[in-house]
């Protein structure tokens, strides 16, 4: 199984799989080799690309200027740079060799 994510220095490359317009902002799991990713926006002028980065700044404590979508910017699949994240979420399984104090 390839994983989700990929270290470069201090920037994490994440894989995701968007589903816009649900219940709330949440980790959800893996979709095959991504991981899946649940925003309340719909994906339309978008809205839905915003919320993702915005969601994955506050939940490794950086600015949304921090995180930067790589591709898949029409597309449920895509690739997000996290450059200097402070933080990884307790509900992904995260390697912090990219991290430190």
């Amino acid at each position: 199984m390839a994983q989700y994510y990929d270290w470069d220095g201090k920037a994490l490359t994440l894989n995701c799989y968007l589903q816009p317009k649900a219940s709330k902002n949440e980790f959800s799991g893996l979709h095959e080799d991504y991981l899946k990713i649940r925003v309340t926006a719909p994906p339309i002028e978008g809205k839905a690309n915003k919320a993702l980065i915005k969601f994955i700044a506050k939940s490794f404590g950086i600015s949304a200027s921090q995180v930067s979508l790589v591709s898949g910017t029409t597309s449920r699949y895509k690739r997000l740079r996290v450059d200097n994240p402070k933080k990884i979420p307790t509900a992904l399984a995260i390697s912090p060799a990219g991290i430190s104090d």
